[in-house]
């Protein structure tokens, strides 16, 4: 068992899960392609579901179980997951000689809470999609969460999710939750200076002065720029030099999580950024075909747009070069926007629609209040008046 991508004729591409002898899983792959199709879910997200699908398959491949009616021993699965190796786990039984690994006494976990949790998700989103088309028996619901009937989670109502997330998991493993950090601004200066390129100095400026995420960096095109004096030139009515956050399919795989279009203003500092990397750009012909903003302009294949894993790659290597003394992500970055914009006086709701939020509680992992704005609120609490004669 393992995941792999496809493309469909449309251009849309997910990925499936194939056996041992490189035929698709059908049940699998109905699944994911719903994932992607029908509910316009992102191709990095069916690429993490898939290679946990396949997890659970190898699992029951392994020892003898029908995936389909096994439900009641995730919590075995979940010892298997945190035990077995990588390299073991990856393997198909008939190259591992058809032997399942025994994790022994004082074994250290290869995974830990929020990974297997995440599994399991994927896991649980399968076994009910095989409920709905009628693959998987129904009791298996009871088997996946606590207090479930068979009315609760029936497969006409079952897939929406609303009456799911009202319900515990019965097999979920205890992780400390991890808040991500933000960036603090001495960070991003070095990350900044330590660019070799004006595109690079583009991409570290539309993640934290911004606060896009590293895909609807990769996936801007340029017509989603509009800095001229006046855009309705450009047949826009937005005032201002502004940024279009579009989600559409891009062939680099970038993807924006939010479904809704929105407006992001540019200060300054982003247009600068992106008229010096104009110029830069027209000394590589290769790039002027190209409708993306980021295009490879130093490695090949010259002129085509960049991957979001590269913004990563290129994040890294900066923090490396900058001598930081923690490694950062872009979406550390985001989280700088969005602290800094709270920091200047910004409101939760002009947050909200920065960032392309669903709803204000949407905001609440953003809010990183500075140290300065934490002591000025306690400041500003009035002193009561006290008696200290009285009070002895």
């Amino acid at each position: 068992m393992r995941a792999f991508p496809i493309t469909l004729p449309s251009g849309v591409r997910y990925w499936t899960v194939l056996d041992a002898d490189y035929d698709v899983v059908e049940e699998a792959d109905s699944h994911l392609r719903h994932l992607r199709l029908a509910r316009d879910q992102a191709e990095l997200t069916t690429k993490t579901y898939a290679h946990a699908i396949a997890h659970y398959l190898r699992w029951c491949e392994r020892t003898g179980r029908d995936w389909r009616t096994c439900a009641d021993d995730l919590g075995l699965f979940i010892l298997w997951l945190r035990h077995t190796p990588r390299e073991l786990a990856a393997y198909d039984a008939e190259r591992s000689g058809g032997g399942l690994f025994v994790p022994g006494a004082g074994v250290e976990p290869v995974r830990g809470g929020s990974r297997i949790n995440l599994v399991l998700t994927a896991v649980r989103g399968f076994l009910l999609h095989a409920v709905r088309t009628r693959s998987v028996p129904l009791s298996v619901i009871s088997a996946l969460y606590e207090g479930a009937t068979f009315a609760d989670l029936a497969p006409e109502v079952c897939g929406d999710g609303s009456v799911r997330s009202q319900l515990r998991a019965t097999h979920r493993v205890r992780s400390e939750a991890r808040a991500v950090d933000r960036a603090t601004d001495e960070e991003v200066l070095g990350l900044f200076r330590a660019c070799l390129s004006c595109r690079d100095r583009l991409i570290i400026l539309l993640m934290a002065r911004a606060g896009l995420r590293r895909g609807q960096v990769a996936g801007l095109r340029r017509e989603d720029v509009h800095f001229a004096v006046d855009s309705r030139a450009l047949g826009c009515r937005v005032e201002g030099s502004h940024l279009h956050v579009v989600r559409r399919q891009n062939v680099n795989g970038a993807w924006s999580k939010s479904r809704l279009s929105r407006v992001i203003p540019a200060d300054f500092l982003v247009v600068k950024a992106y008229d010096a990397y104009a110029f830069e750009r027209e000394r590589h012909p290769e790039a002027t075909v190209s409708d993306f903003v980021l295009v490879n302009l130093f490695r090949r294949p010259l002129g085509e747009p960049m991957k979001p894993g590269a913004i990563n790659e290129l994040v890294t290597a900066l923090g490396v070069r900058a001598d930081l003394n923690r490694h950062l992500t872009p979406h550390q970055l985001r989280h700088a926007f969005s602290g800094n914009v709270l920091d200047a006086g910004g409101t939760r709701d002009e947050l909200q629609a920065l960032l392309g939020q669903s709803s204000p509680r949407s905001t609440l992992p953003y809010e990183h209040p500075a140290e300065h704005r934490l002591r000025e609120a306690v400041e500003r609490v009035p002193a009561p008046r006290l008696d200290v004669e009285g009070s002895r």
